[in-house]
């Protein structure tokens, strides 16, 4: 299993935990599977009333989409798989708040998880940045999800220069994408205390604020999702010439 979860019994709240550490947690379509079924069993799991998503070691939350994948796809330019589109929380129709607990790397697809989370909470090591545009692709579903998180010229540059520019915990913060900013290594208990504070509250009206706070955003997704597919077929270049640019890629890069 490249996914853990577990439960407090006494306090409601499960912990889903990416668990890849060697591959940086990124997501292969195992852990994609594993991600859409844990969410719909929490759907039905009363003893649970507050999730934590978090990721397994110190180097990253999630590293996106594994480069090693091959996403099966319709051979027809009207039909497009994106691999990582449902394996959101809110995607698979699940309601109980989840806080996300980011330390290290959250780059590219994880902002699929991320745009899906209630909140964020992360340690000063955190980092995000998308490298899309420098691998040669359209950041497409990530940014949309983004633009509503963050001011549009921070989720602009963060697109744009791709691998060269990385967010640090201490902007993210600032400008809204997180929180909290805890102390090192303690993102996770930060998170756990809020989801442990929520949990405890009427289930209902828990979930009806969740869903409303959502239902606000999906007014603005609906139209930019479904342009999504079109913008993405567009501009990728050919996956062969994306490869190239990734092993040539520049390993310098800016953390402001």
């Amino acid at each position: 299993m490249s996914l853990t979860r577990t439960t407090d019994k006494d306090t409601g709240v499960a912990v889903v935990t990416l668990d890849r550490p060697a591959r940086l947690n990124a997501i292969d379509l195992a852990m994609r599977d594993q991600l859409i079924a844990v969410w719909r069993e929490l759907r039905f799991d009363d003893a649970v009333r507050a999730v934590v998503l978090t990721g397994s070691g110190e180097r990253a939350f999630c590293t996106g989409l594994d480069r090693d994948v091959v996403a099966p796809q319709p051979d027809s330019p009207y039909m497009m798989d994106d691999p990582l589109l449902r394996v959101g929380p809110k995607s698979n129709d699940l309601w109980k708040p989840v806080v996300a607990a980011v330390r290290g790397m959250a780059c590219g697809g994880a902002f699929y998880l991320l745009g899906e989370a209630d909140f964020i909470v992360a340690d000063p090591t955190a980092t995000f940045f998308d490298p899309h545009t420098t691998y040669g692709m359209v950041s497409a579903y990530e940014s949309m999800l983004m633009a509503l998180r963050m001011p549009h010229g921070e989720v602009a540059r963060m697109a744009l220069m791709g691998s060269a520019e990385r967010l640090s915990a201490r902007r993210a913060h600032e400008i809204g994408l997180v929180t909290e900013l805890t102390g090192p290594g303690e993102a996770l208990a930060a998170a756990l205390d809020c989801a442990a504070v929520i949990a405890g509250y009427p289930t209902q009206g828990v979930q009806g604020t969740v869903r409303a706070l959502w239902a606000a955003r999906e007014t603005a997704l609906a139209p930019a999702f479904a342009q999504a597919p079109h913008l993405i077929a567009l501009g990728n270049l050919p996956g062969e010439r994306q490869a190239e640019l990734f092993r040539v890629r520049r390993r310098e890069f800016r953390t402001r």
